[in-house]
């Protein structure tokens, strides 16, 4: 784990700083990923096509006539402050990272679009959202062992996937 997550405005912020402010954090992304995030892209974006539904078939997804693609130049920052700065400050995701997925919803950044293997994974992470029963907070449902191994990793679980300052 990186003590020091990055340098904004001249302040660098220690990782334990936002971990305390996990609980809080995660209600923001929760909120935004589902209402505003998830919501946009399968509005405004398309179904999966073969060989994709066949690939998210292979990776355990149960419905994957429901996910849609949403081609998008760099996935975009949440618009609450609070959470806009944390993403920033943690590396979480950029205007970089190549995909995201949101349950059913999956941001395709534009140069990656069509990739397989990119889309392939993200598939991997709606699976991950079916099983769990859609957007809930990290560990939910899980067995004691798991949740005794969830909390010493403080493992975010699938709405935080892919983030490398856990």
């Amino acid at each position: 784990m990186r003590l020091f997550v990055g340098d904004i405005h001249g302040k660098c912020y220690n990782m334990k700083f936002l971990l305390k402010l996990f609980p809080l954090l995660l209600s923001f992304a929760v909120r935004w990923a589902k209402e505003r995030a998830e919501k946009r892209i399968l509005h405004e974006g398309v179904p999966l096509g073969e060989p994709h539904l066949s690939d998210a078939r292979l990776m355990g997804v149960e419905h994957p006539e429901r996910i849609r693609l949403l081609r998008v130049e760099g996935i975009p920052l949440p618009g609450n402050p609070v959470l806009r700065f944390a993403v920033r400050i943690s590396g979480l995701f950029s205007l970089h990272t190549a995909g995201m997925a949101l349950r059913y919803g999956i941001y395709v950044r534009s140069d990656f679009w069509g990739d397989r293997r990119l889309i392939a994974h993200e598939c991997v992470h709606t699976a991950q959202y079916e099983r769990r029963g859609g957007f809930h907070p990290p560990c939910a449902g899980q067995s004691k062992r798991e949740l005794r191994g969830c909390k010493k990793s403080q493992n975010p679980g699938p709405l935080l996937n892919g983030c490398r300052a856990w």
